[in-house]
């Protein structure tokens, strides 16, 4: 950022004001590349020797208060932490230091951004490469042969477990079919008391006392 453009009457009216006459209640110290101005002036309440002089900005007319921007360098003019304030050379070299880090950050940003990330997908390139076929030429070979009949055999070997199965299955059915046989136990029982069941209960049957 170069120094603001001033013209020959201002440049006097700024070194006019910087005198410090004895009858003067403010000083200009000096100003910024932006245009803004700062002074200095002696506190009402305070008259020793030693006492500490207030300091403030003053901003363009045309300027939004929004958009005003005071540099560090001044920022600790006006908090007492600098004794001397910048001049226009040094504010020059702080803005030519900050353009040269924020151009080193770009070309930073530039190189991590080119740099693959885990995050992302496949490249373009790796999509378009081509992929390997699905069949290998043995597999092809195979396929433009005439197929053989392994039907029949297949057939033919099913064939002989079914008859089995069949077989089986009449089987059971003659013997679910079958009478049932006769109980050996029914031809022991030959006493009185094994076929002997108890009466239902008749109220009108029980004596009285």
């Amino acid at each position: 950022m170069s120094a603001p453009q001033i013209s020959r009457f201002q440049n006097a009216w700024y070194k006019w004001k910087a005198l410090r006459l004895p009858w003067r209640k403010q000083f200009l110290v000096g100003l910024d590349l932006s245009g803004n101005t700062y002074w200095e002036f002696r506190d009402l309440r305070g008259t020793g020797p030693g006492e500490r002089w207030r300091r403030i900005v003053k901003y363009p007319k045309d300027t939004h208060y929004g958009d005003v921007k005071v540099p560090p360098m001044w920022h600790q003019w006006l908090r007492h932490q600098r004794p001397v304030p910048p001049s226009i050379a040094e504010q020059q070299a702080e803005a030519a230091r900050q353009e040269r880090l924020k151009y080193l950050a770009a070309q930073a940003d530039a190189r991590w951004a080119a740099k693959p990330s885990l995050v992302d997908g496949p490249s373009k390139a790796t999509l378009e490469q081509p992929k390997p076929p699905l069949t290998s030429p043995s597999m092809e070979r195979n396929t433009n042969q005439p197929p053989t009949d392994t039907s029949q055999s297949a057939n033919d070997s099913a064939a002989v477990p079914r008859e089995k199965v069949w077989e089986k299955m009449q089987q059971q059915q003659k013997q679910q079919s079958s009478p049932p046989k006769s109980d050996p136990w029914k031809q022991q029982r030959g006493g009185p008391s094994e076929e002997w069941q108890p009466k239902a209960w008749d109220p009108s049957a029980s004596s009285k006392r």
